[in-house]
């Protein structure tokens, strides 16, 4: 959120009235350094400035949904532009070499994940609002459970995607046959499967 293609993109969808959700996933943390130590301001909704902008908490449900859905019927009627910030927590670091506890505590983290988590969360607001039994939802997980087991093994038998698929639904009218600078060796073609599931 803090680099410079952000406020350009900010610049150009305003300035083309474009309907675009910008979706600032804020969780506390870039890379191992707080937002506090590296942002002058961390309003980071506030920071689109002639863009309107909304401070939601991701970690609940219910808000990311009405929040996403305001967003989209500003787009929709045609006002332009608007920014989401979602406030979350990341639970583990933030890739395979950190460990996400040099510059967090435990403690921190599992105070989180016990007070905070969005699944165990909305799981108690609707068993306390009477909306489901917890058969119910045992039933629900053993299904998922179910689904995701049949998965694994699937998608790890899966041929590994080729480098055509970064070309494939970028555009919606391509201006051109080919997309240039992508690759060293020869430019990719733009492609398009949506369509037969748009029909």
């Amino acid at each position: 959120a803090n680099q410079g293609q952000v406020f350009e993109a900010f610049n150009m969808a305003k300035l083309w009235n474009l309907p675009c959700i910008f979706v600032c996933e804020n969780n506390g943390y870039g890379m191992g350094t707080s937002a506090e130590r590296s942002s002058a301001s961390t309003n980071y909704y506030a920071r689109g400035d002639y863009i309107p902008g909304i401070w939601v908490d991701g970690m609940d449900i219910l808000s990311v949904r009405e929040a996403t859905r305001y967003a989209i019927a500003h787009c929709t009627d045609e006002k332009g532009p608007i920014v989401l910030e979602m406030m979350t927590y990341r639970y583990s670091g933030h890739s395979m070499s950190d460990p996400g506890t040099s510059y967090r505590t435990r403690e921190e983290v599992s105070e989180v994940r016990q007070t905070r988590d969005p699944i165990t969360s909305f799981r108690e607001l609707i068993l306390n609002s009477s909306l489901i039994t917890p058969e119910k939802i045992k039933e629900i997980d053993d299904e998922v459970k179910k689904v995701i087991d049949s998965a694994v093994p699937k998608a790890k038998a899966c041929e590994e995607v080729g480098p055509e698929e970064l070309t494939t639904d970028i555009c919606l009218n391509f201006l051109e046959p080919s997309i240039r600078n992508i690759t060293p060796w020869s430019p990719l073609k733009h492609s398009r499967l949506a369509e037969q599931f748009i029909k």
